[in-house]
């Protein structure tokens, strides 16, 4: 279900995705009451809605994923913003990182990364945009004694993908390096950091942003 207020974001979005072969549309609504309402009589697998909508245009989007997350624990939400604010994700982490997403709404323009973010958030995982990550390692590593300082280079580059969600395994092929030395890297990061014991990709993402935002995990 998409949930946007524009009406032509809304039908855009509705258009952009009906031509992917895994993702179907099935409502577009303009405001929460209606899509929670819809959200709770047929339970879809993602939500995919704008953090600003009526009544206040506030956060409204942070809070639908709150609410589901008591009545729809199995439906996932990807938060559409147009604010790289790191407050806004750890807002929507609060209560767990599964089945969660961030995106800044210039990834609507590229569909392939638009509906490999619901398909994954539909599987349980999480999406974090790579800019919310990248201003939140610049901003941590310029603070003096940060412990980011003892990360090595290839460490901060596997730190930048773990944060935005992914496996080990997706690790590896984008930084074109084997599972092995990926696993190897990421217990280091974790040692060095004090995140020992964060097993699971959601647990992982969480950590590893309430680090970067200087929150004890």
């Amino acid at each position: 279900m998409v949930a946007e207020d524009n009406l032509l974001v809304r039908e855009g979005l509705r258009q952009l995705l009906a031509s992917s072969p895994i993702v179907d549309v099935v409502a577009a609504y303009g405001d929460v009451d209606a899509l929670i309402g819809a959200v709770e009589q047929d339970r879809p697998d993602v939500v995919l809605t704008d953090i600003r909508m009526p009544p206040s245009h506030t956060d409204e989007g942070i809070r639908v994923a709150e609410h589901l997350r008591q009545t729809c624990p199995a439906t996932g939400v990807v938060v559409l913003s147009q604010y790289a604010e790191p407050q806004y994700v750890l807002a929507l982490l609060e209560r767990g990182s599964d089945r969660r997403g961030y995106l800044l709404k210039e990834r609507i323009h590229d569909r392939a990364q638009l509906v490999s973010a619901i398909d994954t958030v539909a599987r349980g995982g999480s999406v974090i945009d790579p800019k919310i990550v990248e201003l939140l390692v610049e901003a941590k590593a310029s603070i003096n004694e940060s412990p980011l300082a003892e990360l090595t280079p290839r460490e901060r580059e596997v730190l930048a993908e773990m944060a935005e969600g992914k496996s080990n395994a997706a690790i590896a092929d984008s930084l074109v390096l084997t599972k092995r030395a990926v696993e190897k890297h990421v217990n280091s990061i974790f040692m060095k950091l004090g995140l020992a014991g964060s097993e699971t990709v959601a647990k992982r993402v969480k950590a590893t942003l309430m680090f970067l935002s200087d929150i004890s995990p």
